[in-house]
């Protein structure tokens, strides 16, 4: 199994913006529309290089889904550009109906999401919007874990029939998965092999769960780690396969509890194979203004607490004979 190393911190909105640029250069069917946010979205390398293919909406973001979904119609694929509080939340309505109810192919690709947004504060630390998407039929939910995975997710949603959301962020996160990888929708990917626990994570914290794994290992404790780069669908077979060899888990994500990954695992598992699952997310609150790395040590989704939820899963496992 390959062994994971930092090549450098890179934001994963940059990723999306290089992804972005290059699926154009390959389509012309692709359009982008932004929600005056062009720098922000690192949209702003497309809309010079094909500036018949941009169109900047303004602080409109409910027209632009409406545009987006009316540009499908006419054969093109439209990428649409805000902040995730603004690409879901604000503009529920307008998904729901004009895009996922009629399965229209728009990519809705939304940054600043989570805590690690940082200084912007609660208003903006959009942590309900993958499950606010994940409720809607038809649509396909997305969030990789650095730089070169979101420019590759990026190349894929392109290339897939159906409404999509993808999530990203703000910050300089570590970039660790290869230049030139693959990004099959749907299809978790097992970052590191174990026996005695499954970690499975998405975003951000798949870095996190990686960087706990060695720890854990330290201690004794092979941990299997997977990322969920895409939450819905979920790869069932993947999740199941780990927790039938490990019989204990932990979810990790940067995400409200309620309606995230560890909810979604946690009914898979129900379903088909009850086990000890601790989930590390933000519990039932707002976040709140702060440096990034601060704001995940308070809310519980730092290093530590994952090593920590993974000692918790496996004296769970042991007292419950799973």
């Amino acid at each position: 199994m390959m062994k994971y190393s930092n090549t450098g911190s890179k934001d994963t909105r940059s990723g999306f913006g290089e992804g972005l640029l290059e699926i154009g250069r390959q389509d012309p069917r692709v359009v982008a529309l932004c929600a005056d946010l062009t720098g922000s979205l690192k949209m702003d390398a497309f809309a010079k290089a094909f500036p018949e293919r941009f169109i900047q909406v303004g602080i409109a973001e409910a027209n632009m889904m409406g545009i987006a979904a009316g540009l499908t119609i006419g054969g093109k694929i439209p990428f649409t550009g805000t902040f995730a509080n603004f690409s879901t939340s604000r503009v529920y309505d307008q998904i729901r109906q004009s895009i996922a109810y009629s399965n229209k192919n728009v990519k809705i690709c939304a940054s600043h999401a989570g805590v690690t947004l940082g200084e912007d504060g609660a208003t903006h630390q959009s942590l309900e919007d993958m499950g606010l998407m994940r409720m809607l039929p038809n649509m396909t939910v997305i969030c990789p874990c650095d730089f070169n995975q979101t420019r590759a997710a990026t190349l894929a949603i392109a290339k897939h029939t159906g409404p999509v959301y993808m999530r990203f962020g703000r910050p300089k996160w570590p970039n660790f998965t290869p230049v030139d990888q693959e990004f099959v929708i749907g299809k978790a990917q097992v970052m590191r092999e174990g026996k005695d626990v499954s970690v499975f994570a998405i975003g951000h914290l798949v870095w996190n769960a990686l960087s706990a794994a060695e720890i854990l290992q330290e201690k004794g404790i092979d941990a299997e780690v997977i990322n969920i780069h895409t939450l819905k669908p979920l790869d069932e077979n993947a999740v199941l396969n780990s927790i039938r060899k490990t019989g204990c888990a932990v979810s990790a994500e940067e995400h409200m509890r309620n309606g995230g990954l560890g909810d979604t695992i946690a009914q898979s598992f129900v379903r088909n194979f009850p086990a000890p699952l601790e989930m590390i997310a933000v519990n039932n609150t707002f976040g709140e203004s702060g440096k990034p790395e601060e704001l995940l040590k308070k809310f519980g989704l730092d290093v530590p607490d994952i090593v920590n939820a993974a000692l918790k899963a496996i004296t769970r496992k042991k007292e419950r004979n799973f």
